[in-house]
């Protein structure tokens, strides 16, 4: 293996490097600059340490996006405890499955969360901590209410003049296999599993970034989180790299409406932009299509001698709308509309697609915008290889493998998925379809798992959709199918139930409404359904009974 740097000692010297810039900012709200950041985390590493936390211990996190999270998740690496990131959209019953099936200690939540979890069905918790203060709203130890009480006392004595640069010394021991965090990629037991990231995963990450996007933000050092921090894609590329590097960056606290996002990209003008489909095709057609979609400019468009200036034109309204100031948009997490990305590509935007999994913290493949094959999601990224498991790649699909620095440890407490998923010979296997070009370029074809993807990125298995759905009135089976970004529970209702009970085709209309919108209260947002369809026959099933769920998908 290569030799790989210390990752806590990287967040050292960037925090001593920059020590008085500007660090995190809530989006109109305060910012931080790197010494209020290291101050936060020595406090928090008292805490921990006064309160028995030891290194390797997980303590996990779920809360919105905002410079204490961030400073929050620091302290827990840079102390050499495992950060276990929780998706504030989970429901309660599914950041408790996490919780506990983690082994956290303790659980800093936002606001919000704070309000829906119960703590009493987390036992193995020793505290809950406030994230917008750091106050305990739960503590089961003398240990840690007297350590969250005593803080500053405690602080004050360790540093009785000024915290200054040179006091910051992290644990940074950690070889490059040693569990860093685990990332669930749901929350629903039996279904959810947890990725053990090591750290050579989050610096060959770091490394990758380094390389596409450092030279790029050298004069500007302004960027947008706009994906969840518990996600690996916006962890690594909108934070880990920034903060490793003396970036300065802008949470978006609120829920991110396209007007919200609009709005800072006009203020903060960011240098680099990474986002998911649905950020990009929302602003596309909100800002940008009103202008370019009338008769006049589809006549100039269609008019060979000016074509090409009034793309020109077109181009650089479309980068206003996103601040102006970017070197490339990165793109990745789900499909890519084909009407936005026809136009982008015909009025020569700087945009890229990118393609990663949590297994691989995120990336596996990348090419830069003036070096991509549309269509393609790039090629193998840095400390990566990439290969299609078929006879013929360049025209028959076969599975997307992968190996390298950046692929996972396995699943926490789950050796059978891991050697489902980790061959013998340390290729992951994606569960996706691909062709790969004589350039290595690979064409995503489709998924070979039933794992749906959502528009902002998150992962959907529609398995836990049904297991929900099917226990309710009148159901017989159900399979959950995808259209654009909206999902569908096709069901085949129990008509003989039905039928005893006198009920006619739009009483049973009627119930499978109610049973969407009750089976809609204990989702997540994203995997809410928007319709339910009848359907009129038994679902066709294999041999071993499982339904043929590719029958359905169109």
């Amino acid at each position: 293996m290569e030799s790989i740097p210390s990752f806590n000692a990287l967040i050292e010297k960037s925090i001593i490097d920059h020590w008085d810039r500007d660090a995190l900012t809530d989006f109109k709200g305060a910012t931080l600059q790197y010494h209020d950041v290291a101050r936060k985390i020595e406090k928090l590493h008292i805490m921990f340490e006064n309160s028995g936390v030891v290194k390797g211990d997980k303590i996990a996190l779920c809360g919105r996006n905002c410079a204490n999270w961030a400073a929050a998740y620091l302290a827990v690496l840079t102390y050499g405890a495992v950060a276990v990131p929780i998706l504030h959209e989970f429901m309660p019953d599914q950041v408790h499955n996490i919780v506990n099936h983690s082994d956290a200690k303790l659980l800093f939540v936002g606001d919000v969360v704070a309000t829906t979890i119960d703590a009493t069905k987390m036992p193995g918790l020793e505290g809950i901590i406030n994230i917008p203060d750091y106050s305990l709203l739960v503590s089961r130890t003398d240990k840690l209410t007297y350590a969250r009480e005593h803080l500053n006392e405690m602080f004050g004595r360790k540093y009785p003049k000024y915290f200054r640069k040179e006091h910051v010394h992290y644990y940074h021991e950690e070889s490059p296999d040693q569990l860093a965090l685990i990332n669930y990629t749901s929350g629903t037991t039996g279904f959810s599993k947890g990725v053990m990231i090591p750290y050579r995963a989050l610096w060959s990450n770091f490394d990758f970034a380094r390389e596409v996007m450092g030279k790029h933000l050298e004069k500007n050092p302004n960027i947008i989180s706009i994906l969840p921090l518990a996600h690996m894609y916006g962890m690594a590329f909108e934070f880990t790299f920034e903060i490793l590097t003396g970036k300065h960056v802008f949470f978006l606290s609120r829920i991110p409406s396209p007007s919200i996002i609009a709005q800072a990209f006009a203020e903060i003008k960011p240098a680099i932009i990474i986002a998911v489909p649905l950020v990009i095709e929302k602003i596309i057609r909100k800002k940008v299509f009103p202008k370019v979609q009338n008769n006049r400019m589809r006549l100039l468009l269609n008019m060979p001698v000016v074509n090409r200036r009034v793309e020109e034109r077109i181009c650089e309204e479309v980068r206003k709308a996103f601040g102006g100031e970017f070197y490339e948009i990165i793109i990745g997490g789900a499909a890519f509309n084909q009407e936005v990305e026809s136009f982008l590509q015909r009025i020569n935007f700087p945009y890229t697609v990118g393609y990663g999994a949590t297994e691989c913290a995120p990336i596996i493949c990348y090419a830069p915008w003036d070096n991509f094959e549309p269509g393609s999601c790039g090629r193998a990224a840095l400390h990566m290889e990439v290969k299609i498991d078929s006879p013929d790649p360049e025209n028959i699909p076969g599975e997307i493998l992968a190996r390298g620095l950046n692929v996972m440890l396995g699943y926490y407490k789950n050796e059978e998925a891991t050697s489902e998923t980790i061959d013998k010979n340390g290729w992951y296997h994606t569960g996706d379809l691909g062709l790969m070009d004589a350039y290595g370029n690979v064409f995503i074809k489709g998924r070979s798992k039933n794992m749906l993807l959502g528009s902002n990125g998150q992962n959907i298995y529609p398995e836990e959709i049904e297991d929900k759905l099917n226990s309710m009135a009148l159901v017989s089976e159900s399979v959950v199918i995808q259209k654009g970004d909206k999902l569908i529970g096709l069901v085949y209702p129990d008509f003989d139930e039905a039928k005893s009970m006198n009920l006619s085709r739009e009483d049973i209309e009627n119930v499978m409404e109610q049973n969407r919108q009750e089976l809609n209260e204990v989702l997540p947002a994203y995997c809410k359904l928007a319709g339910i369809r009848i359907h009129d026959e038994e679902f066709a099933k294999t041999p071993k009974k499982s339904i043929k769920r590719y029958l359905y998908t169109e």
